[in-house]
């Protein structure tokens, strides 16, 4: 493999391009493969079979989960154009705004993508041309028709109800307001280079920034987060600084994390209630507004859980300033029951 890493994916997957972004950041060697039906055949024993998935150069074993492949090359390149800041309390604050990204922000990806026929249609071959190459437009439809039938039938599982929508489109449109605001003053969430959390929210807002409805909405209320979205796309040349760990942190990070308070953390904490008592369904209320759906096993360990325990891993001054920005914004009962 010669010292490069293979990042297979697709670009209609909000995790993939959001790893390639990773990469591409932080220049390090690696091959983009789009995920054809030839690639499928090779990574079959992969598992869970999802994307991306990255082979690493040395033993070329592969690995899936995009959180936990940044940290594997966190561990890997300490320090070389790290994505965490230094600061351990902004560190943890990047981790938690990276995690409400990959799974409240794909909510309203995954929302507006397969709730109206427009978006349906166009996604749909977007991804049929992204995996399947050139074939002649029958080929092409049916498929398309397949994978559209199969996401439009999974909505209601991953929480994409008419039900829910009037809170997944408000929390879109209070992201948008909140980063328009914010790139007007700053380069990036922390500071002048981008962040964890910058690579998790960029990963959805490129795909809402594509797909026709999310898209014209973001074009029209928040331009300029669409434009910020274009040079994420690509940050190999950008170099900066921190923001200060001593001075208050930037508006709209307090205004993400009152979010993360009002909305994700109250999410996870019904998911893992419902979990515990042996539920299929889970339901809570934010913002005065109803949502409910099925239990995930992964959000009560991988999220909830890894969240309380990165905190517990904060001490002194760290473990201080950042408990004083959670309380303000909700989020620490949460975070650090008992």
């Amino acid at each position: 493999m010669e010292g490069r890493y293979r990042l297979i994916g697709a670009v209609p997957s909000p995790y993939s391009v959001k790893m390639r972004a990773i990469l591409r950041y932080r220049r390090l060697p690696f091959d983009w493969v789009l995920r054809t039906l030839e690639v499928r055949d090779e990574t079959a024993h992969v598992k869970p079979p999802i994307i991306p998935i990255l082979q690493f150069p040395d033993d070329g074993h592969y690995q899936v989960d995009s959180t936990p492949m940044a940290y594997e090359l966190e561990s890997r390149y300490p320090g070389a154009r790290s994505i965490l800041p230094d600061d351990a309390g902004h560190a943890f604050l990047s981790y938690l705004l990276e995690d409400m990204a990959d799974e409240w922000g794909t909510k309203m990806m995954f929302h507006y993508r397969w709730d109206d026929k427009p978006d349906q249609d166009f996604c749909s071959q977007w991804i049929v041309r992204d995996s399947m190459g050139p074939a002649d437009a029958d080929t092409r439809n049916q498929r398309a028709k397949t994978i559209a039938d199969r996401q439009i039938g999974r909505m209601a599982m991953v929480g994409s109800t008419p039900q829910n929508a009037p809170l997944i489109e408000e929390t879109y449109l209070r992201v948008l307001d909140i980063l328009e605001e914010h790139f007007g003053e700053y380069a990036f969430l922390f500071g002048d280079r981008p962040s964890l959390a910058d690579f998790g929210w960029y990963g959805q807002l490129f795909q809402l920034m594509t797909d026709p409805t999310p898209s014209t909405i973001m074009r029209e209320r928040a331009p300029g987060v669409m434009q910020w979205v274009m040079r994420m796309d690509d940050a190999s040349g950008v170099e900066g600084n921190w923001i200060d760990p001593t001075q208050p942190l930037p508006h709209a990070i307090e205004q993400l994390l009152q979010l993360a308070g009002d909305v994700y953390l109250p999410f996870l904490e019904a998911n893992a209630a419902a979990f515990k008592a042996g539920l299929e369904t889970m339901e809570f209320e934010a913002l005065g507004k109803p949502f409910s759906q099925g239990v995930f096993k992964y959000q009560v360990g991988h999220c909830l859980g890894a969240l309380r325990d990165h905190l517990a891993g904060l001490e002194g001054d760290f473990l201080a300033r950042t408990e004083d920005v959670l309380r303000t914004t909700g989020c620490w009962h949460a975070l650090h029951p008992g």
